[in-house]
């Protein structure tokens, strides 16, 4: 099913990192988009922004940040915003994306994604201020699904619930962020594949996969290891239920960040896993037909 944005798919990319501009500029490896981290190109100086231009001169390029804070209770930050727009018109930005989630109180920002409780109020909140951000930076807002270790007392939503109402009442799309769910689901015991199939196919604009560190009684958000089996299930579940959706694999941390040519062989396993989902589907669908 596409998405009601028109949003073409990107096909898979990959996070971009700094220390991998030498080899993608030189090497012109192929590729099908990178997502930024807006946080690291703000303020960045002349060499990384010389890179990044060069870099989205050749391939499509999609800024993902954490510090919209669009669940926060402070007044919006618009110094941040304009930032932000500047970036992301100099890049030729698809779309700009962040996280459902605050990031800080006043004077301190986390660098974090912090959860919210999923209540009436809060919806309310959320939807008023995506409204604004949108309208400020005059490019698609789409938000990506956090993961949890902990879920408030007091929330009267489901996370896909709310996250499916808001993409509705607010018009953003939404990035669904398997690894979180999968981690979510780990932690507060729900179905995944439930919480995929409750979200509205149509609104998913951006699929993002990524490893895991398992720590005992947890599993910890550290996007540095191999994609587990069990998200590959819910890759395949999506690639299911949408079509002409970008994905994004996430393979990296920043005190460890993998050589350019392991992110990229990660990328294309997800190419695969997909590519099988569509034949089977397929063949599924020609069965039932001759049927």
């Amino acid at each position: 099913m596409p998405n009601r944005w028109g949003i073409p798919d990107l096909g898979f990319g990959v996070g971009l990192r700094s220390n991998h501009c030498p080899s993608i500029l030189s090497r012109n490896p192929s590729a099908d988009w990178f997502e930024v981290p807006s946080e690291s190109y703000l303020d960045a100086g002349d060499w990384h922004l010389r890179a990044l231009d060069q870099v989205a001169e050749r391939y499509p390029v999609v800024i993902h940040g954490v510090s919209m804070s669009v669940g926060s209770a402070d007044p919006i930050n618009v110094g941040y915003l304009a930032k932000l727009k500047r970036l992301a018109r100099r890049v030729k930005s698809r779309w700009i994306s962040d996280h459902l989630c605050w990031a800080g109180v006043p004077g301190i920002h986390s660098h974090d994604v912090l959860p919210m409780p999923y209540t009436d109020e809060s919806l309310a909140h959320v939807v008023s201020r995506v409204r604004i951000i949108q309208d400020y930076l005059e490019c698609p807002v789409f938000l990506e699904n956090p993961s949890s270790h902990f879920a408030f007392t007091d929330s009267t939503w489901t996370e896909c619930d709310f996250m499916a109402e808001l993409s509705i009442l607010s018009g953003c799309g939404l990035m669904l962020d398997l690894h979180s769910v999968f981690v979510s689901a780990f932690h507060h015991g729900f179905d995944a594949l439930t919480y995929i199939d409750r979200i509205p196919a149509d609104r998913v604009v951006q699929i993002q996969i990524a490893g895991q560190a398992p720590w005992g009684t947890h599993i910890l958000d550290t996007t540095s290891n191999h994609v587990r089996n069990g998200e590959w299930e819910l890759y395949r579940r999506v690639c299911e239920r949408t079509d002409e959706i970008s994905t994004l694999l996430e393979f990296e941390r920043d005190e460890a960040i993998p050589a350019f040519d392991v992110v990229r062989a990660e990328a294309l396993n997800a190419r695969q896993q997909k590519t099988v989902t569509s034949t089977e589907a397929y063949r599924h669908g020609c069965s039932g037909h001759a049927a």
